[in-house]
């Protein structure tokens, strides 16, 4: 009994740090299982603040995952706006790999281009164009017009919130995971 007492106060931990039920995590926990090759953790090449952050273990995994739980729609708008503010804050830490607190041209098109080399149709080149005309864009709307000799030094988190504003990212940034015909078809 104590190893079942055990799991279930980390199971009840675990729902009150990402907002998952008992059912959902023990949904996630297959799925994770299923991705680790039943191995304790994944694996993960994303640097982190402290260097290379190799892998991830399960409470990372729902953790990361419930940064993509739905908007649950008996939420008051206080809620709601404070769901939207950690999603960009995720997103935000998503683009800014140095963890400065800042998201320069370098890292926006290091972003850009990781996500657009899997299309055989876009080159390198286009690719930083893409990202050089969003953080021309960027810069537009945090800073308004430049002088030419004035540089922007890249994108803040407040700048990154005014530059979400009127985009409905709390019902967009979801992923509808959490039934078992889905997870039975990600096998």
């Amino acid at each position: 009994m104590g190893a079942t007492h055990s799991a279930s106060e980390e199971v009840r931990e675990l729902e009150g740090k990402t907002g998952f039920s008992s059912d959902q995590i023990e949904q996630l926990h297959r799925r994770f299982k299923h991705l680790s090759g039943d191995q304790p953790t994944i694996r993960n090449l994303r640097k982190g603040p402290s260097g290379l952050a190799d892998e991830i273990n399960f409470e990372d995994f729902l953790t990361i995952m419930s940064y993509f739980r739905p908007i649950d729609t008996t939420m008051d708008e206080e809620r709601v706006q404070l769901c939207r503010k950690e999603k960009l804050r995720f997103l935000f830490h998503m683009y800014d790999s140095d963890s400065d607190g800042r998201i320069t041209l370098e890292e926006y098109r290091n972003v850009v281009e990781e996500l657009l080399s899997g299309n055989p149709h876009i080159e390198k080149g286009s690719a930083r164009s893409i990202a050089d005309g969003a953080m021309m864009e960027a810069a537009s709307v945090c800073v308004g017009r430049m002088e030419p000799d004035q540089v922007y030094e890249g994108i803040t988190f407040d700048d990154f919130l005014k530059i979400w504003q009127g985009i409905d990212i709390e019902t967009k940034m979801h992923v509808r995971f959490l039934n078992m015909e889905t997870i039975a078809l990600c096998h």
